[in-house]
């Protein structure tokens, strides 16, 4: 009676050793869940213009259809007269496609936006009694890893 006891005794070690090792394995088998890639924006430089008075600038292609524009305002004269008006147009039939810019007085500011598609464009620069600085970046979206 005890022979069969310790073989038992031993055959179930034997068996829970087993289990053990199989579910270590199992365990260390296991590839890790890579983790999802973050959305990333950056930003292309596309083209800076500066002036007083109108302007009209040479076309440009957009993939994206995303833009950042930056502008400033100075040496507003006469005070309380000056006005800003940034306007991206069609660069196949000229139409307004985004109005950018609409600003009164000196200042600054940056405004992010967006057409319905990609296209060529080109700027009109609306500008009355003040010095201007206008810069356009295109938006691209990518993944970090």
């Amino acid at each position: 009676m005890m022979r069969r006891f310790r073989r038992i005794w031993k055959a179930e070690i034997g068996y829970r050793r087993a289990c053990l090792i199989l579910l270590f394995l199992t365990a260390a088998c296991q590839s890790e869940r890579p983790e999802p890639a973050r959305p990333v924006v950056t930003w292309k430089p596309i083209g800076a213009w500066s002036g007083r008075g109108d302007k009209q600038t040479e076309t440009f292609t957009s993939d994206t259809g995303g833009f950042r524009v930056h502008w400033q305002t100075t040496k507003e004269a006469p005070g309380g007269g000056g006005r800003l008006r940034v306007v991206f147009r069609s660069g196949d039939s000229g139409r307004e496609i985004i109005e950018a810019i609409d600003a009164r007085g000196a200042g600054d500011g940056i405004e992010e936006v967006a057409a319905d598609r990609p296209r060529w464009y080109y700027l009109t620069i609306e500008s009355a009694n003040v010095d201007w600085n206008v810069s356009v970046d295109e938006r691209i979206e990518g993944e970090a890893k």
